[in-house]
């Protein structure tokens, strides 16, 4: 027996952080967040806008840019044995 609500998939949850928690997550600081938020070519997690003075980070995309940055430094370099 399948009860309705176990057969529907999960759900990852997301929520929405502000700069503080953003800045603990990746272990920067506020000036070093908003350079990377600056340059165009950084693939830094941009805000969303909640209101014209509010901006909040994806807890989800800010953690998965930590672990890119953690399997970048991980991967074998290229000529290295």
């Amino acid at each position: 027996m399948q009860l309705a609500h176990q057969s529907k998939p999960v759900v990852p949850r997301d929520r929405l952080i502000d700069l503080q928690p953003v800045c603990a997550l990746v272990g920067a600081k506020k000036s070093t967040t908003y350079t990377w938020l600056k340059d165009k070519d950084s693939d830094f997690p941009r805000p969303v806008r909640l209101g014209t003075r509010m901006v909040r980070w994806s807890e989800a995309a800010v953690l998965q840019w930590v672990q890119d940055r953690i399997n970048q430094d991980a991967a074998p370099t290229e000529g290295a044995q």
